[in-house]
């Protein structure tokens, strides 16, 4: 009969042990967070360290990402999530540079009107403020061999992945000036729409790029030559059909683009961030993605209730006074707390990998919505 002898806790584990035990129900990950956020295997995070105006309404935010950081390709974005009125949101934004010696990483943000998140972190963001972070991803990226001969085509800040890639391929030394080009076989023309000149981003390092004849650059303002006619692009691009295009911007150009480069058969990439517009409304259909279940609510009682009377098994722990047990991520939709009428959304491809937390007990649905349950 044989027996085994259980390793003797080390010194490490019984403190670990023990600081469980003393700060229970937190975790002692929770308090190394108030001091060393950006640490390895910690939720991936990024500290800002500057913040530089663009325009009168768009600014660059300089990043410090936490240890775990992978890297990035050029033209590839990253999703910031930012608490705002105590909801975590998340966008995507490209980065715009290519990998830097200083391991920094920068988005640049433009205010939208009416916009929840960009005007915040346009307006009210501070150095030493904590973002989350995922990894960079995205495969709006120039081919590692491939054409030379580019077409880009932006629109406001449809700029931010293509400069990225525009730096990487032409960076500038300490005194702004710019070295000879990496790959002298580039031949870039940039279109470029603005509703105009003041509101142009990054219209300074586009004439620098072109001074030195590593681009092309053709700018267009809404408010001097009118909103850009594709039928006349063959005139402002003469060799167009020589030319692959990359094009980034709002969802109606891009729209406009693909069915025009698909008529004349040219290659294109595109990149588009907000492909699904939300509007609210009142009720909608709830799918618990899980479940395999679809609900039709009305926009006058929370989820939590007409999910149940339907025959959802839901958490909750609401009547026996036990808060935020009824708590759920929500993909896709929008809902509408009861209480206050304050609107919750969340955008495909713009709440991170856990969805935008929602209290189904104060929330009704306002639009299709979508709940990871």
């Amino acid at each position: 009969m044989s027996t085994s002898i259980a390793p003797t806790p080390t010194w490490r584990t019984r403190a670990f042990k023990l600081a469980e035990a003393a700060t229970t129900p937190l975790v002692p990950g929770d308090f190394l967070d108030l001091f060393a956020p950006l640490r390895a295997g910690a939720e991936l995070r990024g500290r800002v360290e500057s913040v530089h105006p663009e325009t009168s309404d768009a600014a660059t935010l300089v990043i410090r990402p936490g240890a775990d950081w992978r890297g990035h390709v050029p033209g590839q974005y990253v999703r910031i999530g930012v608490d705002v009125d105590g909801v975590r949101c998340w966008r995507a934004y490209s980065l715009t540079h290519g990998p830097r010696a200083d391991g920094r990483i920068s988005i640049t943000v433009k205010a939208v009107p009416d916009g929840h998140v960009s005007p915040y972190l346009v307006r009210h963001t501070r150095p030493v403020t904590l973002l989350h972070l995922e990894q960079a991803t995205g495969e709006f990226v120039l081919p590692v061999s491939g054409p030379r001969k580019l077409l880009f085509i932006t629109a406001g800040s449809g700029i931010t992945p293509v400069i990225g890639m525009l730096r990487n391929l032409y960076p500038a030394t300490d005194s702004g000036v710019l070295r000879l080009p990496r790959s002298a076989a580039y031949d870039i023309v940039v279109l470029h729409v603005a509703p105009s000149e003041p509101e142009s981003i990054f219209l300074d390092d586009l004439r620098r790029l072109e001074a030195t004849d590593a681009i092309r650059l053709v700018a267009r303002y809404d408010d001097q030559h009118g909103i850009l006619d594709l039928d006349h692009l063959d005139e402002i691009v003469p060799d167009l059909a020589e030319r692959t295009t990359f094009a980034c911007g709002p969802g109606g150009l891009l729209d406009a683009i693909t069915t025009h480069h698909e008529e004349r058969e040219l290659p294109l990439y595109t990149e588009q961030f907000r492909v699904t517009a939300l509007v609210a409304g009142e009720g909608g259909t709830v799918t618990f993605d899980r479940a395999g279940v679809t609900v039709d609510c009305d926009g006058g009682r929370p989820i939590l209730e007409q999910a149940e009377d339907a025959g959802v098994l839901m958490p909750s722990g609401c009547r026996m006074g036990i808060c935020y047990q009824c708590v759920l991520p929500m993909r896709e939709g929008v809902v509408r707390d009861l209480r206050s009428g304050e609107l919750t959304v969340a955008v495909p491809g713009e709440t991170g990998s856990d969805g935008v937390r929602i209290q189904t007990c104060i929330n009704a649905a306002a639009g299709p919505c979508h709940l990871d349950h």
